[in-house]
């Protein structure tokens, strides 16, 4: 259980350093992904991004999966 654990947070820490790149490149603001604020209230829903990151993570498996 404990390696199953410290393995889960070596994943989790490597999207999160991968996320703060692909920030960096202007990955998650894209025209597309949709930004509501009201008040002191934001809703960041980002449709744009989510699709790329589908389809390339669809490309990779296809290729490792052959």
């Amino acid at each position: 259980m404990a390696k199953t654990l410290i393995f889960i947070g070596i994943v989790l820490i490597a999207i999160g350093g991968a996320w703060l790149m692909a920030e960096k490149l202007g990955l998650g603001r894209l025209p597309g992904d949709i930004v509501i604020e009201r008040g002191g209230v934001k809703v960041y829903i980002p449709v744009v991004t989510s699709l790329i990151i589908s389809v390339a993570l669809s490309l990779l498996f296809w290729l490792f999966g052959r």
